[in-house]
């Protein structure tokens, strides 16, 4: 039914235990000619039927595996996909929520439709394809989700031309597929945030941090706080919402501190209680006269490849050691890192490596990791990909 590719011997074994990635090494042969975005059957070296994915020229990632069944895959195959992800959300509670309107809808590989993000905030979907197979269903896509959401969908914005731009020869814009722009604040355990889907770093917030900014909600009281990575103030605004006596955010990017300030406004705080800070994060660190009671250390992935761990893991030590040195005693670090190549061991033993170069007696309070609208896929650990210490440190 759909064009063959077969594995080369021993390759097979990771598709057996539904791991759902198909590397290019891995590939013998391709039977019958084939293109990006098409739907190929993938055969072990003995032509046994393992899978069903989406093929991609000339990425290390050939094949994304969204079906270890033979059937036919057509518009009643993924709305049943996508149902599945909804109900997962509705069981969260994540639906109907009178604090949360905001979460993750289709995780890839966790929901088992790899190369496919959909975020929904307060009743705009945001989808970003990392796969051109997803990208050439989106309106599929986008139907399905109309039959599924029904009056709880305003719109479907469609944003993957910064994560296929490099990988096709097709001229990808992004668009809305349904509805039209709508008011983009959103609420979050309670807070209030404006995203800016259209124009803002990745589908617009960060979603996956949503337990972790309730857990630094929990200390925040009393406290004084310095807020690296801001970003929009995800941080900032959940501490301050419970207490904080003084926040600052610092982030390189002045579009980011700009949101950031918008969103402590929308939410009514006494700007004496905050400030922010266009500035790199270690020349601010280095230079603070401020004592901080917590200090969240949010980068940027610093290692999008496996060439660039090395590199990443010197980076976590450099700015995680100077948090450790300059932090009040008895204080509390909130550190994470969002780079799928470095694991959590290695992001532990990066922190391990730099408590002991700070000289200071430092505790694990809370290992933590996303939050549960990214589900992990029990067989495809990569999936994990945000990992994070909460650091007491004497």
């Amino acid at each position: 039914m759909y064009p063959k590719i077969i594995l080369k011997s021993g390759k097979a074994d990771a598709v057996k235990r539904f791991h759902p990635w198909i590397f290019s090494g891995a590939i013998k042969k391709i039977k019958e000619p084939v293109q990006s975005g098409d739907i190929v059957a993938v055969f072990s070296n003995q032509e046994e039927f393992l899978a069903l994915g989406h093929y991609q020229h000339g990425t290390s990632i050939a094949v994304r595996l969204f079906s270890f069944e033979e059937r036919s895959i057509d518009t009643d195959f993924w709305k049943e996909k996508l149902l599945s992800a909804y109900q997962l959300r509705r069981k969260l509670g994540l639906f109907d929520n009178a604090s949360t309107n905001s979460f993750r809808l289709v995780y890839a590989e966790g929901d088992s439709l790899p190369g496919l993000i959909m975020d929904y905030y307060n009743g705009t979907v945001v989808i970003q394809c990392h796969s051109y197979g997803m990208h050439l269903i989106r309106q599929e896509l986008c139907d399905a989700l109309q039959q599924i959401l029904d009056d709880k969908l305003k719109a479907v914005y469609y944003k993957s031309k910064e994560t296929l731009g490099k990988s096709t020869s097709e001229e990808i814009t992004n668009e809305y597929l349904y509805g039209e722009s709508t008011d983009n604040i959103i609420a979050e355990n309670n807070c209030l945030y404006q995203v800016d889907w259209e124009q803002g770093q990745k589908t617009g917030f960060f979603l996956d941090q949503r337990d972790n900014r309730k857990l630094l909600s929990e200390y925040s009281k009393g406290k004084k706080i310095l807020n690296c990575f801001s970003y929009s103030g995800g941080f900032s605004v959940s501490a301050l919402k419970n207490g904080a006596t003084l926040v600052h955010s610092v982030d390189s990017s002045s579009a980011a501190i700009g949101l950031c300030e918008e969103n402590l406004r929308i939410n009514g705080f006494d700007s004496e209680k905050h400030q922010c800070f266009v500035s790199d994060v270690m020349d601010f660190m280095q230079n603070m006269a401020e004592e901080y009671d917590i200090i969240v250390v949010d980068p940027p992935a610093y290692a999008k490849s496996i060439s660039a761990k090395h590199n990443a893991i010197q980076g976590y030590k450099r700015l995680n050691k100077m948090a450790m040195d300059k932090i009040k005693a008895g204080g509390l670090i909130f550190s994470f890192s969002c780079s799928q190549v470095v694991d959590r061991r290695m992001f532990n033993a990066t922190l391990q490596s730099a408590a002991i170069q700070s000289g200071r007696k430092i505790r694990i309070l809370h290992e933590l990791s996303q939050a549960a609208c990214h589900p992990l896929n029990a067989f495809h650990p990569e999936g994990h990909y945000l990992k994070g210490l909460v650091l007491y440190v004497e």
